[in-house]
């Protein structure tokens, strides 16, 4: 067996000797033979360096992934400012009492649970970024969650697909405002709870953030609202289908209000007297 395995080798190596010395002998021919090389090694070589190209593109994906989300973060905070603005002189108020206040910080999402009735996130941005409890978490189309403890480069905060997480909301621009919580049942539905049986709630109208928390900033997208039900014959509930998908959910930008602990002492000393 010995024997017959250097056999095999010795040939092996024989025959690669040869094809390399005919190659060379076709490239010393000139004519046919040299284009025909050539063009053969142009395509080797030009597949080699897609296929470099390939797998360089695959690993930097992460990171053009990362300045979109910060290109989006950007702009989204401009387009708030802008309907703030336009909003607020519609209203004859001052604009930067609607938007001014609030700062945002792109995160990514290093964990999120979806399957129980107390889902949680936590993201790759802590006090060192700037980042405090009580902030909000939110996507391009609606609420992601809210921040409830920071670690130097982390964060951890309940998601709104989470039975304790309630959010302020307004039925149009100019509607009722009432609080929506998730239904727990369906990951992409919510309920706006407490309405007056008074007010006509028609299907398909969009749901925003009202601006009413110390928390999200007023005229982020949520939902459409869906079916009205009336709870104990004293006021209304309707369901919001979420514009938001959890499911694909990788970047987020978390939101604060940078007024946020003044009005919380100024509600705390009201509350004393």
């Amino acid at each position: 067996m010995g024997a017959k395995r250097q056999n095999s080798i010795i040939n092996a190596v024989i025959f690669i000797f040869l094809e390399v010395a005919a190659c060379l002998c076709l490239v010393g021919t000139g004519g046919l033979q040299d284009i025909w090389i050539s063009r053969a090694s142009h395509r080797t070589l030009g597949a080699l360096w897609h296929w470099g190209e390939n797998i360089r593109g695959y690993f930097s994906l992460g990171q053009e992934n990362r300045a979109l989300a910060e290109e989006n973060t950007r702009l989204a905070q401009a387009l708030r400012q802008y309907e703030g603005r336009r909003f607020a002189a519609e209203a004859g108020a001052i604009a930067d009492t609607v938007t001014g206040s609030y700062t945002y910080t792109p995160a990514t999402i290093v964990k999120m649970s979806r399957n129980t009735q107390h889902n949680y996130i936590i993201l790759n941005k802590g006090r060192a970024d700037g980042v405090s409890p009580h902030s909000g978490i939110i996507a391009a189309n609606g609420v992601v969650g809210i921040v409830n403890a920071v670690d130097e480069n982390f964060c951890y905060g309940i998601t709104l697909q989470n039975v304790l997480t309630s959010v302020s909301a307004r039925i149009g621009h100019t509607g009722a405002v009432a609080p929506m919580e998730w239904s727990g049942k369906r990951s992409n539905l919510a309920v706006l709870k407490n309405l007056p049986i008074h007010v006509e709630v028609a299907p398909g109208d969009t749901v925003w953030t009202s601006g009413f928390s110390n928390i999200f900033p007023p005229d982020i997208p949520l939902g459409l609202t869906g079916r009205t039900r009336q709870v104990d014959g004293a006021v209304n509930e309707v369901e919001v289908e979420l514009f938001l998908d959890f499911s694909a959910l990788r970047y987020v930008t978390i939101v604060e209000n940078r007024d946020r602990k003044q009005i919380e002492r100024l509600e705390g000393g009201a509350e004393e007297q």
